[in-house]
């Protein structure tokens, strides 16, 4: 068998699957034209970003297990600015649905970062402010990023994945995929099968950097 590697920048409103069972969200089937590849994880219908796919079932396996720990960086627009209270309370972990979240990696961003326009905006208020933190997880629980942030009173409004382990957006554009390089995908299997790290890489600051 050859074992494919994709990494997808996923659009707002697509479903992480290939099967359409609603008429209202497009898949991945609309995008990537590839049989038998599956996402490493997911990322919600109204979440943007990257998506791991691959049909090679054991590394996929590792990657999942809950165990393995690799980390995974959002770019998280939430309502009105974050004080240093509400930073703390994210970084050493959060009560949500009886589950204490582990200790996170948290930032808030002194600009806009650039992303391109989301598909559809976002809904402004004019007297509400808005704010970018930068979020680095080992764990992904359902909906676990938009939960932590309402939990300390910044509701969600946009959220982007934009790293995998060492795996980036770049200059990737929403709807675009591409194939692993090899040397990525060395780094992908010596991180899978070596059991993951914790918080070794450095928070970034734009797309693309180190």
């Amino acid at each position: 068998m050859t074992y494919r590697y994709i990494l997808f920048y996923k659009p707002y409103g697509v479903l992480s699957q290939f099967t359409k069972d609603t008429s209202t969200h497009s898949t991945l089937k609309d995008y990537i034209e590839i049989s038998d590849v599956y996402p490493v994880g997911r990322l919600d219908w109204d979440s943007e970003g990257l998506v791991l796919l691959t049909n090679n079932g054991q590394l996929q396996h590792r990657l999942s297990h809950p165990q393995f720990g690799h980390e995974r960086t959002y770019w998280v627009q939430v309502e009105r600015i974050p004080d240093a209270d509400a930073l703390t309370q994210l970084q050493e972990g959060v009560m949500i649905q009886n589950y204490r979240t582990r200790p996170t990696l948290v930032q808030l961003l002194p600009t806009e970062p650039p992303l391109p326009e989301r598909e559809p905006p976002i809904r402004f208020r004019k007297n509400v402010p808005t704010a970018w933190l930068e979020m680095t997880l080992t764990e992904g629980k359902n909906r676990q990023v938009r939960r932590m942030t309402a939990a300390v009173g910044f509701p969600t409004l946009r959220l982007v994945r934009i790293r995998i382990a060492h795996l980036r957006l770049d200059e990737m554009q929403p709807g675009q995929w591409r194939e692993l390089t090899s040397s990525e995908l060395k780094l992908l299997q010596n991180l899978a099968f070596a059991g993951g790290r914790k918080f070794k890489t450095k928070p970034t600051t734009f797309l693309g950097s180190s």
